[in-house]
């Protein structure tokens, strides 16, 4: 308020012409103190009509607004209830498959162990230092191939004492031989000579003394045999110096270099040389579930494939079986034997081993995805022609992965529904999707038990 009393002092000062200018002393006494103003504030009843009218209208807009946004909102679940009711009145839709008679043969398939025709580790057979090595790994090498070279001191010197005592024991033996001719003579001569010369105590003294010789006279050739055969033994194991390769193959592991010292045997402390390997002809084991061993025969021919060799198959033939299924896994063990001479299949490597088999009896088959586990057991969901739901107990002869083949339970031509909700009863009405009307629809490679209990149906 003080600009406004500063105008009107000011405008007081502008009309009052006839009043005596001030002294700047009392101008500036006037302006540090106004004297007070009142300015009139004023309402009319137009301005009130106006104010009260705007607010009304606020309110019924805000009223019919609220009002259109419920009823809205009230449709909107009515129609909502409305279709939700339909939808559960209305039959579930399934996806069904027709039962079909399973092929004549099939290919079925498992995991497998390659390993070579021949492998083999070599230990050293003498005690000694490596002097040399010649074969390193991933080489080939041939029947009899000097692979390493073993320094035997101890195994020399040994040999050098053999033969020398064998000497000693053969010069014992022409020592023996000489004194039993001379204990010959001398019993001929006493033996020989009149009654009366001699007596008979004497001439048999003589007959023990050439017994003895020839006794002694063996004993040294006895000797002499005995370490001859030492000499031989030990002859034998000087050939071990040279550690050779026992067959044609690869050599897989080397353990040796020059100046190692290696111990003689195969034990659990003692370090071996070399691994080596024949796998032109290779060997791929497989375990058969029990389900199809009855159909593995000798003789019948097998596929190997790896996931390292793309596009190529190596063909083989089963050579044996163990013909005994193991009590734990319930697998029959099988061997298939596969030329590689191109040596493109490496012992340890993992194979799928496929077999080419004929059924004897017919069966029917079925996706995995249309087997229920209940409380009974396994069960198909059958859709009749009126969209009925009837769920008829099912014997499985042979689980395949996608398919299953029944023993009993179905028809040919039966419709069943695929992956059916437990929320289905028996005797209940379903919309049909009848997407294939010739074979079962392929369903996700598992087992039927692992399908059916991923969805839960387990009674």
């Amino acid at each position: 308020m003080q600009p406004h009393n500063q105008v009107d002092l000011v405008s007081s000062h502008a009309h009052d012409v006839d009043r005596p200018i001030a002294s700047a002393n009392e101008v500036a006494a006037e302006l540090a103190h106004p004297a007070p103003s009142h300015v009139p504030v004023e309402s009319t009843p137009e301005t009130g009509r106006r104010l009260v009218v705007f607010v009304g209208i606020i309110v019924v807009a805000l009223a019919l607004g609220f009002a259109a946004r419920h009823h809205h909102n009230a449709a909107t679940e009515a129609s909502l209830a409305k279709l939700t009711q339909v939808a559960a009145d209305a039959p579930a839709e399934v996806e069904v498959a027709r039962v079909s008679y399973a092929p004549p043969s099939h290919v079925i398939s498992f995991p497998g162990e390659a390993q070579a025709w021949h492998q083999s580790t070599i230990y050293a057979r003498v005690n000694g230092y490596v002097g040399t090595w010649t074969a390193d790994i991933g080489q080939q090498v041939k029947d009899g191939q000097v692979l390493a070279t073993i320094d035997t001191p101890d195994l020399d010197q040994q040999l050098l004492a053999a033969r020398a005592k064998l000497n000693a024991t053969r010069a014992g033996v022409s020592v023996a031989q000489a004194a039993a001719d001379f204990a010959k003579k001398s019993y001929d001569r006493w033996w020989d000579s009149p009654k009366g010369v001699v007596s008979e105590q004497e001439r048999e003294a003589k007959k023990a003394d050439f017994d003895s010789s020839i006794a002694r006279l063996g004993a040294a050739r006895a000797q002499v045999n005995l370490d001859a055969a030492d000499v031989k033994r030990l002859e034998a194991m000087e050939e071990f110096k040279n550690v050779t390769a026992p067959f044609d193959g690869t050599i897989t592991t080397r353990r040796v270099d020059l100046g190692d010292l290696v111990t003689a045997g195969s034990t659990s402390s003692t370090t071996s040389l070399y691994d080596i390997a024949q796998y032109d002809t290779i060997r791929v084991f497989a375990d058969v579930p029990q389900s199809v061993a009855a159909e593995i025969r000798d003789g019948m021919t097998a596929t190997a494939v790896a996931r390292e060799l793309p596009g190529e198959k190596f063909a083989g033939t089963v050579a044996r079986t163990s013909r005994s299924i193991d009590p734990a896994a319930k697998t029959l063990h099988v061997e298939v034997d596969i030329q590689n001479k191109t040596l493109k299949l490496l012992p340890g490597m993992y194979l799928e081993v496929s077999f080419q088999v004929s059924r004897s009896v017919p069966r029917l088959r079925i996706p995995a995805s249309a087997l229920t586990f209940r409380s009974g057991g396994p069960e198909v969901a059958v859709v009749g022609p009126d969209g009925t739901v009837a769920f008829r107990p099912v014997t499985i002869a042979r689980d395949m992965g996608d398919s299953v083949e029944l023993g009993s339970g179905v028809s040919e031509g039966d419709r069943v529904a695929l992956n059916i909700s437990n929320q289905i009863a028996n005797g209940d009405r379903v919309t049909v999707n009848d997407s294939d009307n010739s074979a079962p629809v392929p369903a996700p490679a598992k087992s039927a038990t692992a399908v059916a209990r991923g969805r839960g149906i387990t009674g």
